[in-house]
């Protein structure tokens, strides 16, 4: 009789994982170190995508002491942060035309379809260098027409139609005219008018 079970035959031990890494890995660069370098330790600022190779014992004693920043000014540092809140690239505030990309003709500047941008409104001035003069309304004819009726131009605001309509409807109202015919189609155009202008959303 056997002194163990006959199960105990087909176990296997598990090679260990680390051992073939440990056997490739070049030398700790530690000084007076002759474990496997199986860690890598980022050498510092300006020499990015470069690492030592030291071993656990070592790399955790050259991360307690590494510094990224060290040698640099308060203010160095201060603008590394602010420049890594965006990833280190150039940036631009709305509006303005300081960068290469942006220019107050940003649409005409593009290519292909962005060039049918220009014909769209920007009343923020998102595209324009912060000066640009607002466009100037574009009535239709029938706009144009009402406008006309009530003696005004494409620039009057909302307000100037408002005060030019109730001016109108006062004068020619056939309450204030005894009964006047001329008059009393006036008071009509003015008012097809104003319906226009209401309906075009300019009032």
């Amino acid at each position: 009789m056997k002194p163990y079970p006959k199960y105990f035959e087909k176990i296997r031990v598990r090679p260990d994982p680390d051992a073939e890494v440990k056997s490739r890995a070049p030398a700790c660069q530690w000084d007076g170190c002759n474990e496997p370098g199986t860690h890598r330790a980022p050498v510092g600022r300006m020499k990015e995508g470069e690492y030592f190779r030291f071993c656990f014992d070592h790399v955790r004693e050259y991360n307690k002491g590494f510094n990224y920043f060290s040698g640099l000014a308060d203010s160095e540092i201060a603008r590394f942060q602010k420049e890594a809140l965006t990833g280190h690239r150039p940036t631009w505030k709305m509006g303005t035309a300081t960068g290469t990309r942006s220019s107050p003709d940003f649409a005409q500047s593009r290519s292909g379809r962005a060039g049918y941008y220009r014909n769209m409104g920007d009343p923020f001035n998102l595209f324009g260098d912060g000066h640009a003069a607002p466009r100037e309304r574009k009535t239709k004819p029938l706009e144009a027409k009402a406008l006309e009726t009530l003696g005004l131009d494409a620039k009057a605001t909302g307000q100037d139609i408002k005060a030019r309509y109730k001016e109108l409807v006062k004068l020619h109202h056939p309450d204030a005219n005894g009964g006047d015919r001329s008059s009393e189609e006036r008071f009509r155009d003015v008012l097809q008018a104003y319906r226009v202008l209401k309906q075009a959303g300019l009032c």
